[in-house]
């Protein structure tokens, strides 16, 4: 794709989207909440100035809105510079026509709502350069705001792209020579081997913008750790505690179980010389659902970092996919080490 025909990245807001539409309101208010607390002393009838002119100024924001709404996407088409002079232009002159509209009449019907006719070219004005100001201020705020969401999403993907190409050669290799050993002597289970390294690889090198589930996280971590098996044999053990009514089919970010269990065995069970226990533990309490993954620690410690970055790149998706309400810890004790995650059910 050349540069002349590559799509041009969206800037422009969605002021159809209510998140949106509640923003512009707020700023608007508070605009008109700082214009009347900022009227000299002496002047009377704040409370009905401030239902008046709140009255007025979120018809207008609203009106604004809705223009711009239905004109985001022929807006978009535009070069860069004359997409932001109409985005700036057309508040500023739906501000400045309904406000003349709405003096004149306050006016003839003498209401006593807005200005004197004297004044009417200078409330106009006014409102013109409020309206301005804060269709500028709004503008650039949430292109910020969708500039940052952009960041972290890429982000979140970066770190589920790292995930799956963590796959290290050497399990590769060492899943290949076991399969080659099993092939003369046990054909069936070489061929299950086989089809759990297809799965896991499936999972890993497949396509990261999706969303796995519980069963499918669960499912896959079995099937890692039956090519572990093959290598380690009677050294690793695997205890499932899972009780029957887990919500299988919950969404779940991809490879958010695996790395953990791979983090189980390369830094625990590999390591201790009699092997051991790994124990996957998933329970739901209250709304949020629990996963636990624990091993054994050898009893000479060694250093190690690479489980650091798993851990962090887990921790990390799960902000981005459920915000603060889920979280991971990880932690040893007692010659123990866990990880556990919290996911929200709801």
């Amino acid at each position: 794709m050349t540069p002349s025909t590559a799509p041009r990245r969206a800037w422009m807001p969605d002021f159809c989207r209510p998140q949106a539409l509640f923003g512009v309101m707020v700023a608007v208010e508070v605009g008109v909440l700082t214009a009347i607390l900022l009227r000299p002393p002496q002047a009377s009838g704040a409370w009905t100035d401030l239902f008046t002119a709140s009255l007025l100024a979120q018809w207008l924001a609203l009106s604004c809105a809705a223009v711009l709404c239905k004109l985001r996407a022929a807006i978009g088409r535009l070069p860069f510079a004359v997409g932001v002079a109409l985005a700036l232009a057309l508040p500023v002159v739906i501000v400045g026509g309904a406000t003349w509209v709405v003096a004149v009449l306050d006016q003839q019907l003498e209401l006593g709502f807005t200005v004197p006719p004297a004044q009417t070219g200078r409330f106009v004005l006014v409102c013109m350069a409020v309206a301005l100001l804060l269709a500028a201020t709004l503008l650039r705020y949430f292109y910020v705001t969708a500039q940052w969401q952009t960041h972290v999403a890429a982000h979140a993907q970066a770190q589920v792209q790292a995930l799956q190409a963590r796959i290290r050669p050497h399990f590769l290799f060492n899943s290949m020579n076991s399969i080659a050993g099993l092939i003369r002597h046990e054909p069936a289970s070489a061929e299950r081997a086989v089809e759990d390294l297809s799965e896991l690889f499936r999972a890993a090198l497949g396509s990261g913008s999706g969303e796995s589930s519980l069963a499918e996280e669960l499912h896959l971590a079995e099937r890692y750790l039956a090519i572990e098996a093959l290598r380690l044999g009677a050294r690793l053990a695997v205890e499932w505690v899972l009780p029957d009514d887990l919500p299988r089919a919950l969404p779940l970010p991809r490879l958010i179980l695996q790395p953990l269990v791979e983090n189980a065995v390369v830094h625990g069970i590999a390591r201790c010389p009699q092997g051991g226990t790994i124990r996957i533990e998933a329970r739901v309490d209250g709304r949020f659902l629990q996963v636990r993954v624990g091993n054994p620690l050898p009893a000479v410690a060694t250093p190690s970092h690479g489980n650091h970055h798993a851990q962090d790149s887990i921790a990390q998706r799960l902000a981005h996919r459920y915000g603060p309400r889920a979280r991971m810890t990880a932690g040893a004790q007692d010659g123990y080490y866990a990880a556990t995650l919290f996911v929200p059910l709801d």
